[in-house]
């Protein structure tokens, strides 16, 4: 598909999000759309890394998913036979990209310069990923998975990105192979007709178009998967310093976040009323235990009121309310801190070369007259 035909399929079917102006086609939510316990398509944001294949209804209905590698007994399967011969789960689970946050590194990094929109939860349906793993007969070798697609790269014909995750994870209950989002099949611009969803993990790791699953005896160097891609350093750099890719580790897990969602950013509201504050917050693997809001730049705190979260892996509702509200300028923020007393940061984190995984607590701005 051209580039100009993903964007105008973005800008029709998503009007509200901002798109990015990348040679690949990126678009965010902002915040104050992201208020849905489960995000609506037309409000998810979209992350590509190469061109989105164009598949007609034919290729979809020809589609198969192949499975081998370090496998005993490898197979091939369509869409009808997954679905007939696994069973079909469903659970709302927080998509994210690793980049989220980008902009707010001082020192600018990496190319989609995401605010806070790369973000979305909602309800995905398929099968688990083990189920399809142990009908092949994983080997004892077999330490990681590799996800191969047909989308290819913008500036030649190679693969865009070809990732995996270690075999633990792939067949941890929560690892899904997905056919369908809140309750449709899912869409081009989605992954459709497959993909991976690996819950905790960044997005990079729910493979798109999925069509081979290959079982490797190492940890899989396909594209963006090795170098700074998708990789944390071990230990504290500085922008300009060179890089050493052995003290590079790949993100197999997300930070805890939260985002507020009302009331907006320069948003104005009415002395004598309560003001009300609400959003979601989230992690990677660890829950999240608690969150706090500040309606005076980060000076005091109030504990927040956290709802339950729908499945393991989704968002949670927070809300807070300040009751009698003073004239003139204020500032929200918003921390969460995880069930291992992780919190965010209310300034900044440290510099990464990609610009990955910033969690700085949000903060609206407004006007109470």
């Amino acid at each position: 598909m051209q580039r100009s035909d993903e964007r105008a399929l973005v800008a029709a079917s998503k009007p509200e999000l901002r798109l990015l102006d990348t040679p690949d086609t990126n678009a965010e939510t902002p915040a104050h759309c992201l208020d849905d316990d489960i995000t609506p398509l037309h409000r998810l944001f979209v992350r590509s890394t190469g061109r989105v294949p164009d598949l007609s209804e034919a290729d979809v209905a020809r589609w198969t998913l192949t499975v081998d590698g370090f496998v005993r007994t490898p197979r091939s399967f369509t869409l009808d036979e997954l679905k007939e011969r696994f069973e079909t789960v469903t659970q709302a689970v927080v998509m994210e990209c690793a980049g989220n946050g980008r902009a707010y590194f001082t020192e600018k990094t990496g190319s989609a310069i995401w605010f806070r929109g790369a973000v979305g939860c909602a309800r995905w349906t398929g099968v688990r990923l083990a189920d399809v793993l142990r009908a092949c007969d994983v080997l004892p070798e077999a330490v990681y998975t590799a996800h191969h697609s047909p989308d290819r790269a913008i500036d030649g014909d190679g693969p865009a990105l070809s990732r995996g995750v270690p075999i633990a994870k792939a067949l941890a209950p929560e690892t899904m192979i997905a056919f369908a989002i809140n309750g449709e099949p899912l869409p081009l611009l989605h992954g459709g007709p497959l993909r991976i969803v690996t819950p905790g993990y960044p997005g990079a790791a729910w493979q798109k178009w999925l069509n081979r699953i290959e079982l490797r005896d190492r940890e899989h160097d396909g594209p963006k998967m090795t170098g700074v891609w998708y990789r944390m350093p071990r230990v504290p750099m500085k922008p300009g310093e060179p890089v050493d890719e052995s003290l590079m580790d790949v993100i197999t897990d997300m930070p805890v976040r939260s985002l507020i969602t009302v009331p907006a950013d320069g948003f104005i509201a009415s002395v004598g009323k309560p003001l009300t504050v609400r959003g979601h917050a989230w992690g990677g693997h660890t829950p999240v235990a608690s969150v706090e809001v500040s309606f005076d730049g980060g000076s005091t705190w109030t504990g927040a009121a956290l709802e339950p979260a729908e499945d393991r892996f989704a968002w949670r509702r927070f809300t807070a309310a300040l009751d009698k509200p003073m004239a003139g300028a204020i500032e929200i923020v918003a921390r969460a801190m995880d069930a291992q007393g992780s919190t965010q940061p209310l300034d900044s984190v440290p510099w990464n070369p990609q610009g990955y995984c910033n969690n700085v607590a949000h903060r609206v701005r407004g006007v109470l007259r």
